[in-house]
């Protein structure tokens, strides 16, 4: 099983602007694409719901554990894991390197001690 992603994923995903997010149905099947913003914070990717814990993909992808996404040109299996609270600054900085060019309250929606709840690091399976 592979855990971590290789340098040409993490730039090609990682500098891709919008990623798309399907999490995995109990029958294995793919629910549809989500269009959501993606960012790199050291080693790892993120996403986040940008209308918090109730939004329908996250609540699934937190049911599942497991999905797919495709960005920067490329298709992979994930797992969706669970964050740390010691990452979630970095997380909030890339979040503002990448999109601050949309302004504050868009951005607002996925930075801040409200989005770090709803945070999902993606693992490569």
């Amino acid at each position: 099983m592979m855990t971590t992603w290789t340098s040409n994923e993490l730039t090609k995903i990682g500098r891709a602007e919008e990623l798309q997010i399907a999490s995995t149905r109990p029958d294995g099947t793919l629910r549809p694409y989500v269009t959501v913003w993606t960012v790199q914070a050291g080693d790892d990717l993120y996403v986040r719901s940008a209308y918090g814990s109730t939004n329908p993909w996250f609540v699934r992808a937190q049911a599942s554990g497991t999905g797919r996404i495709r960005a920067g040109g490329l298709e992979r299996d994930v797992t969706f894991a669970e964050v740390g609270a010691t990452v979630q600054a970095a997380i909030d900085a890339a979040y503002h390197a990448k999109y601050d060019r949309y302004g504050p309250q868009i951005v607002g929606s996925v930075v801040g001690p409200r989005a770090h709840p709803v945070t999902i690091r993606l693992l490569p399976r």
